[in-house]
This record gives C-alpha cells, sequence and structure tokens, in this order.
C-alpha cells in the first residue's frame, strides 16, 4: 500500500502535480545553530532546521491556520475595489478572546472569493496591514480538487462513517484529488513560512482540510511549536483504514505537538487508528494522554468548543430580536413549539426528525393542533445529488405530515429553508420550548449550547415574554447519542437518531416534564456553557500546546525519512549513533574487555522469520571470543536449548539464557541454574490463568521455558490483546502478591518469571567476577533492543561507576533510536552486526588454550 499511496516528495514541493502557477518560495532563511547539539536534517531532500532565523518577536504571537479566513469579501460596484470586513461569526475570530490582550494574532488562510492574479499582491498587502490575514490564494483548478473535490466527496464523507460502497452512493477515492489536497497544503505551509518565526510562535492548524500540513511545517522546523483541532468526527479504525492514504494522514497529525478532539471517542479512534496502522502506543502522563513518537511525545486533548457569549447575548437585547420574538409568540400563541435548525446535509437526520413527529402525532392524538415543529434549514455546504435526495424527501416528508394532520389554520411542519438573519434564529431558540438535534453523525453542533443561552433570555426579552428578572428559566434537549457535544450535556434527552420510537417518545417526555425538572435541567445546561466557552476552549488548548513544547530545546533532535512520511526524531542531546571508527581505537588501546550482547532484536532482526545467526554473525562473534582479551556473552531471555543449538559453533561464547536463570561461561561448561530461584510452584499458579487468557484471546499463545512463562499477543487484535494484557497482569500481581516472582509487561507480552533474575545482575556479576579474578575491564560494550536490555545499561553503568573497579570505557548501545539509558544507538541490527564485524577486524584473535571456569555460585 505505501509503494502505492505515497506521493513524489520533490513534485509535490515543486508545485507542479496539477500544472499550478509556481508559488513564490519563502525568503531565504540563513542556516544558524543556536542550541548546542542540534544537527541538521540528515535525508538529503534539502530542508534545513533553521530555527533562529528571523530575529526575536517584541510580542507573543499566535498564528491561527484555518481553510477559509475569518473574512468577508466584497467588491465595490462603484470603484470596483475589494472591501473587506471580519466576520464576526466566525470561531476562529472569537477564540482570540481566550489570548492575552498583548497576544499578536495572525491568520493564515484562504478567501471565499477569487481574486485575480493581478491584484492578489495588493489585496494580501491589504490584509495583512488591516486585518493581519495572510491569504493563501489558491488556483481555481486546485482550490476545486482540494476543496469540492478530496475533502468534501472523500475525506468528510469518510470522517462520517460514509463509505463509497458504490458508485452511485460516494466518490471512490481518486488519487488526482490527494495530490490538489497535498499540493493545497503545501501552499499553506510556504505561506505560514513567510511569516513564522520558529522560535517564538505558536502554530495552531484546524480542521481535515489541512491534516498533511504540519509534516511541510515540521520538516522546515524541527521545533516548530505545533498544534492541531479536528473539528470533525474522526472515524473508528474500521472506518479510517480503508483509505487508502491513512499513513500519509496519521503522520502528518503526529508532526504536531498536541492534536486535540472533541469528544474521548473521537480521540480513542484516532489511537486506535495509530495502533493498528503505526504500531504505537499511547500512556496518561500525569493526566495528560501521550504517544511516544519517535522519542517526541505527541500530546492529545479532549475539549469540545464552546460558544461566544458575549455576541449571542448582544444579539438577544436587539431590538430586531425582541420584535420578532413579539411576532413569533403572537403566531404560535397556545401552541407548543419544537425547533430544529441544521444544516441540509445526509448526516443531520432531518428527515429522521420528521418522521419521529409523525410518530408523535400519530401516537398522541390530543397534541394535533396544539404541537409545531419548527425546522431552520441552514444552506447546504456542498452540493450533490446526496443533498438534492435529502431535500426531495425532507420536503415530501413534511408535505405529507402537513396533509395528513394540518388543517386551514394548522400546520404541525414549519420548513423555513431560507437565509435566517441571527436575530431571527435567537428569536426563535427564546421561544422554543424544546430543541432537537438529531444528526447520525457530527463532529460539535453548538445548536444545543445556543438554544440554553437563547432560553436563559435577557432583560429585553423577559420584557417581550412579561416575566420577572428573577423567574426560573426552563429549557429541553433532545440530542443525538452521535454528536460531538452530547457528552457535555448530560441533562439532555440522548437519543439514536435511527430508532424513530424512541426519538418520538423523547420528544413526548420534553414537552410533557414538568417545570420543575426542566428548570432543573436548564441551570446545570446553564452552568456548563456559560463557563466553558470560545475563550476557555481556546485559552485551556493554548495551554496545553505550550506545556508539550516546553522541551523542544532540551533534546537533540533531526529529521528521518522521506515525503510524507518524514518524522523527527528527538532524544537526549548525549544520545548519538555508534560508529565503528568512534568505538574502535579505544577498543584497540584495552587489554579486558566484556562484551555483552542481547540476541532477538539485536544480532537477529526481530522481524525474521529464522531466528538462527546468519554465517556473518557466528564469524564475527566467534572471533571475538577467539581474542583472549575479550569475554564475550550472549544474554537473552530464550531458553538455553534453542541458544545452545544456534550458536554451537561458538565455543568460546558464554551464554545466559532465561534473563539469567541459566548460565554457562563457554561451550565446554555445564549449564548452571541460579540458586536465587529454587521454587516454581508458582508455575502451576500462573499456567491455567494464562491458558484461560489464551483461549479467550484469538492469536494469543503460552511459552513455557524452565524459569518463566510467557504470555504472547503480537498476532491478536492490538486493542484487544492490549486490553487483555493489561488485564492478565493485574490478575496475575493480585494472585503472585505472596509468591517469589515478578511480573512484568513487555512488547506484547507478559512475563512471569522468578525474583531476583534479570539482565542486570548477568551484566553485574560478570563483571564483577572479572575483577574478583584480577582482570578488571577496561572496555565494555554493551547491545541491546528491549526494556530487559535497560537494565543491563543501568547495572553496567552502576557497576562500573563503584570505587573499587578501575573506570573503564563504557559503550550501552540500544537498537533504534528511541529513549534509552544508553549514550549510544544503532538503527537496526544490520548495523550491530557490521560493528561487531569492525571489532572482529580490529581484534587479534589467537586460539585460547584453556578456558577460565567460573562456578555459577561464585556468580552469583
Amino acid at each position: 500500500m505505501d509503494s502505492r499511496s505515497r506521493v513524489n516528495f520533490a513534485s509535490l514541493a515543486s508545485g507542479n502535480l496539477l500544472d499550478i502557477p509556481q508559488i513564490p518560495s519563502p525568503r531565504a532563511l540563513p542556516k544558524v545553530m543556536t542550541t548546542p547539539g542540534v544537527i541538521p536534517d540528515v535525508d538529503g531532500c534539502g530542508f534545513n532546521d533553521a530555527e533562529s532565523d528571523s530575529g526575536t518577536s517584541s510580542s507573543e504571537r499566535k498564528i491561527i491556520v484555518t481553510n477559509m479566513l475569518p473574512i468577508h469579501a466584497q467588491k465595490d460596484s462603484e470603484t470596483n475595489k475589494w472591501v473587506f470586513t471580519r466576520d464576526e461569526d466566525s470561531l476562529y475570530l472569537q477564540l482570540t478572546d481566550g489570548f492575552s490582550p498583548e497576544t499578536e494574532v495572525i491568520y493564515v488562510g484562504s478567501l471565499k472569493v477569487e481574486v485575480d492574479a493581478n491584484e492578489q499582491d495588493e489585496v494580501a498587502q491589504q490584509l495583512m496591514d488591516n486585518f493581519k490575514c495572510v491569504p493563501t490564494f489558491l488556483p481555481h483548478d486546485l482550490q476545486k480538487k482540494f476543496y469540492h473535490g478530496f475533502c468534501k466527496q472523500q475525506l468528510w464523507p469518510l470522517f462520517h462513517y460514509m463509505l463509497p460502497m458504490s458508485p452511485d452512493h460516494g466518490e471512490r477515492f481518486d488519487r488526482t484529488l490527494w495530490k490538489a489536497y497535498v499540493s493545497a497544503n503545501k501552499i499553506y505551509a510556504d505561506k505560514i513560512m513567510e511569516v513564522v518565526n520558529p522560535e517564538d510562535d505558536y502554530i495552531w492548524v484546524h480542521d481535515y482540510h489541512l491534516m498533511v500540513l504540519p509534516t511541510f511545517l515540521r520538516k522546515h522546523f524541527n521545533r516548530i511549536k505545533l498544534g492541531f483541532f479536528l473539528h470533525s468526527p474522526f472515524p473508528s479504525s474500521e472506518i479510517y483504514r480503508t483509505l487508502p492514504v491513512r499513513n500519509e494522514i496519521l503522520r502528518g497529525l503526529l508532526n504536531c505537538d498536541l492534536i486535540g478532539f472533541h469528544t474521548f471517542d473521537y480521540a480513542r479512534h484516532f489511537l486506535s487508528c495509530c495502533s493498528r496502522m503505526l504500531g504505537l502506543y499511547y500512556e496518561s502522563k500525569r493526566g495528560h494522554i501521550g504517544l511516544d513518537y519517535s522519542g517526541r511525545t505527541v500530546y492529545i486533548k479532549i475539549l469540545p468548543v464552546g460558544i461566544h457569549l458575549g455576541r449571542l447575548e448582544s444579539v438577544l437585547s436587539l431590538s430586531s430580536t425582541r420584535t420578532k420574538f413579539k411576532e413569533i409568540q403572537e403566531k404560535f400563541k397556545g401552541k407548543k413549539v419544537i425547533l430544529g435548525v441544521d444544516d441540509m446535509d445526509i448526516f443531520k437526520g432531518i428527515s429522521l426528525k420528521l418522521l419521529a413527529f409523525e410518530q408523535l402525532l400519530q401516537q398522541h392524538q390530543d397534541l394535533q393542533g396544539n404541537l409545531v415543529l419548527i425546522q431552520i434549514v441552514n444552506p447546504a455546504r456542498s452540493s450533490g445529488k446526496d443533498v438534492q435526495e435529502v431535500k426531495r424527501e425532507t420536503y415530501s416528508t413534511a408535505t405529507r405530515i402537513n396533509e395528513v394532520y394540518g388543517s386551514p389554520d394548522y400546520e404541525p411542519v414549519i420548513l423555513i429553508d431560507r437565509h435566517v438573519a441571527r436575530y431571527e434564529k435567537s428569536a426563535y431558540y427564546a421561544m422554543a420550548e424544546c430543541c432537537i438535534v438529531n444528526a447520525v453523525r457530527d463532529g460539535m453542533n453548538l445548536v444545543p449550547y445556543k438554544y440554553i443561552i437563547c432560553r436563559n433570555g435577557s432583560a429585553d426579552l423577559d420584557e417581550a415574554k412579561g416575566i420577572e428578572k428573577d423567574s426560573p428559566r426552563t429549557s429541553m434537549l433532545v440530542v443525538s447519542e452521535f454528536i460531538g457535544c452530547s457528552p457535555s450535556l448530560s441533562g439532555a434527552i440522548r437519543v439514536n437518531p435511527w430508532d424513530i420510537d424512541s426519538v418520538a417518545e423523547a420528544m413526548y417526555t420534553a414537552i410533557t416534564m414538568p417545570d420543575s425538572e426542566r428548570q432543573m435541567r436548564h441551570e446545570k445546561h446553564y452552568r456548563y456553557v456559560s463557563s466553558h466557552d470560545v475563550a476557555y476552549w481556546a485559552r485551556s488548548f493554548l495551554q496545553d500546546l505550550e506545556r508539550a513544547c516546553k522541551d523542544h530545546y532540551s533534546k537533540r533532535c533531526w529529521g528521518i525519512g522521506f515525503g510524507l512520511g518524514f518524522r523527527v526524531v528527538s532524544l537526549s542531546p548525549s544520545f548519538r549513533k555508534l560508529s565503528i571508527d568512534y568505538i574502535v581505537p579505544p577498543y584497540k588501546r584495552s587489554s579486558r574487555r566484556a562484551i555483552f550482547l542481547d540476541y532477538d532484536g539485536t544480532v537477529v532482526p526481530q522481524s525474521s522469520l529464522s531466528k538462527r545467526p546468519t554465517p556473518e554473525v557466528v564469524y564475527a562473534i566467534n572471533t571475538l571470543c577467539n581474542d583472549p582479551n575479550n569475554t564475550v556473552f550472549i544474554v537473552s531471555g530464550r531458553g538455553k536449548s534453542s541458544l545452545s543449538e544456534w550458536l554451537a559453533p561458538c565455543e568460546g561464547l558464554g551464554i545466559a539464557a532465561e534473563h539469567g536463570y541459566f548460565i554457562r561461561w563457554n561451550k565446554i561448561s555445564d549449564w548452571e541454574r541460579s540458586p536465587l530461584a529454587i521454587d516454581l510452584e508458582w508455575k502451576e499458579i500462573v499456567e491455567p490463568i494464562m491458558k484461560l487468557y489464551t483461549e479467550s484471546t484469538d492469536g494469543s499463545y503460552v511459552e513455557t521455558k524452565e524459569s518463566a512463562l510467557v504470555w504472547h499477543h503480537q498476532d491478536a487484535d492490538p486493542d484487544f490483546g492490549s486490553c487483555q494484557a493489561k488485564e492478565l497482569l493485574d490478575h496475575l500481581e493480585k494472585v503472585l502478591a505472596n509468591e517469589p516472582a515478578v511480573v512484568k509487561r513487555g512488547q506484547y507480552i507478559v512475563e512471569v518469571k522468578p525474583q531476583g533474575i534479570s539482565k542486570g545482575l548477568v551484566a553485574e556479576k560478570v563483571l564483577s567476577t572479572m575483577v574478583s579474578s584480577g582482570m578488571p575491564p577496561d572496555f565494555v560494550v554493551c547491545v541491546g533492543d528491549d526494556k530487559s536490555d535497560e537494565d543491563m545499561f543501568e547495572s553496567i553503568l552502576s557497576t562500573v561507576s563503584s570505587p573499587s573497579i578501575p573506570a573503564p570505557e563504557v559503550f550501552a548501545c540500544t537498537v533504534g533510536r528511541k529513549p534509552s539509558k544508553a549514550r549510544f544507538y544503532l538503527d537496526d541490527s544490520v548495523e550491530v552486526v557490521k560493528l561487531l564485524q569492525g571489532l572482529a577486524n580490529a581484534s587479534n584473535p589467537k586460539p585460547r588454550s584453556s578456558h577460565v571456569k567460573v562456578s555459577f555460585d561464585n556468580f552469583i
């Protein structure tokens, strides 16, 4: 899949995918190194980690990146000049209330109108000077394929759980549209790079239109401070995995420092996709969910957006709102009003709502003539046959209901399919006794929040209603369980929109509920909505973004990977790659050497089907063992029979099997068992428990060792396997609380082994034995790839720091660029073998006449 879904990065960067006019490149950025230990981009793609290139900003600055700028644009008919005004209803304009007054905010995005090429420079200057906006000016063909093509025809339906099962029901994946999406994101990135100060500015990218934009920014500025918020749902992995470019989009999001979602469900789906498709796992870090991604921690934020209270309350105080309210009140005098406000699209469930309302009138005849459903229909944001089908169904259903249950002076369903001004919509909110949002899938939906505030009223509306200022307020909400605001509205009646019976029953409950309970629910909702407004949301997100970026300059970072698979590796400043040229000189100078090697994932690739060592590995190890100055050990969790068979040609090699439970110093010595683990009766407790979990977890199995039992779940469903492993871990820790055994969880395993047995103990005792034998090591190398090898690194560093041991040169090396106690890394087992060959070539092998026999009793 990868080979087909990846787009050539050079062609993307050049902007030639669709014969797009070349976008001017951002200003030249001198390459200046300001932080010790920062190394440049090494993948040869020509991008630099230019972190200090545009001077220091005099004030705090945020760059908000959106598909569309919060700007209204139109041409003056007399002067033929463009006239711009702020879109006061835009969420992206309102969120600045959460920033400090000193914050400078710059917007990057497209205009809702097309500007001629010869006017673009003048318009860009005008927008920057007057509104702090940087327009992207996407060419017409690109804009069409990017927004109306890939975003609206492919991403938007998929994120709302709609699969293109046939050409008649959804657009199939089109790689041309995907290329347009990537090209558009690249243009946005170029515009950001023209204005960003990467050391100081925080960038906040919004919504699914710009999900690969972070990759372009991260590639150019490895330490850029970058947040992303998704305003739509994120689908389950079963849906998302059908997208051919799934990995590219996931990696784009993971190039951010903080990713925000409205609900835990959406975040959980994203994390599940990262687990299933990229092999990443998350954990809670002091209350914050974090994903470890190549040494960087990508944090997950869960917080629904709010509304702008001041904006809505100011509308409620308008005389036009008061006048409209009185008009509506008079028109529907004596009737109960249920209100719906939705966009005209296939996911808002308008027709399902009408069917439920029809059933309500049918089941409760006393409501006929006394109950009205007012459905305000906002203009559709996209066009197509699906929208036309929804519109036809909505009108035909409404017409049928009105014909069956209506009369000359009573219309049960009123469809308002036109532009409705804010004041008029607010008047309807204030009038309705119940509001229903019946969407089958929706990202957030702020209609319930607006309804709550409008029902709370204002002094002017109270006067229009003829009620006292301190009179009790009531409201009632019926909301779909599939919308983002549903979890925050605990007093609402939640419904499954597909269940017509339950929706009808919910509406009946809402309009017949006692006023005292309606008041209690309203007060609960109002407390939440008024305290969690858009300013609170923005302020909370930026605080978490600052926290996520605070360690940017405490680590070394560099970019790896090509194209949209690019990512940044961020590790300790003292962590570096172990080269042959660096280790060979001290190796040659030394005369007593200890070499510790893990097996799986170190000298043999983890993914290899055959676990036997290659001839190159055998030759290198044999050469090292034949050098009389070397003590070489393979330290593995594997059983002694497998290791002794596979490593039989290496006669001088020491082997510690099962993490040191068994040990032999060379081929002619006997296997000796650790006296620390005599009692293994706990295995009779553990084995049936592990078998129970194996039976209920498809793809898992139990590995039985002489000293340990291991439950493997690598081939199980990732989420279920991980869940079962956690449960098994808790189960075993409880039943083994008083037994001489420890339970450890590793990568795809849960292992139970005797207390006091570890790879760290093996390394410690080998070094101590060498010292007590009068051969203290002056050179130590240890290479491993997993958590158990971290014990070796820690033990070696602790042992050699003892005053009783002359300080040797130590080379602790992990396999893979990841956080580790080791100071060095190698990328994979291939590089490990090359390192061993380099050391072997530097050896002076002489066959040993005899081998020193060290008793295991002394070893322990």
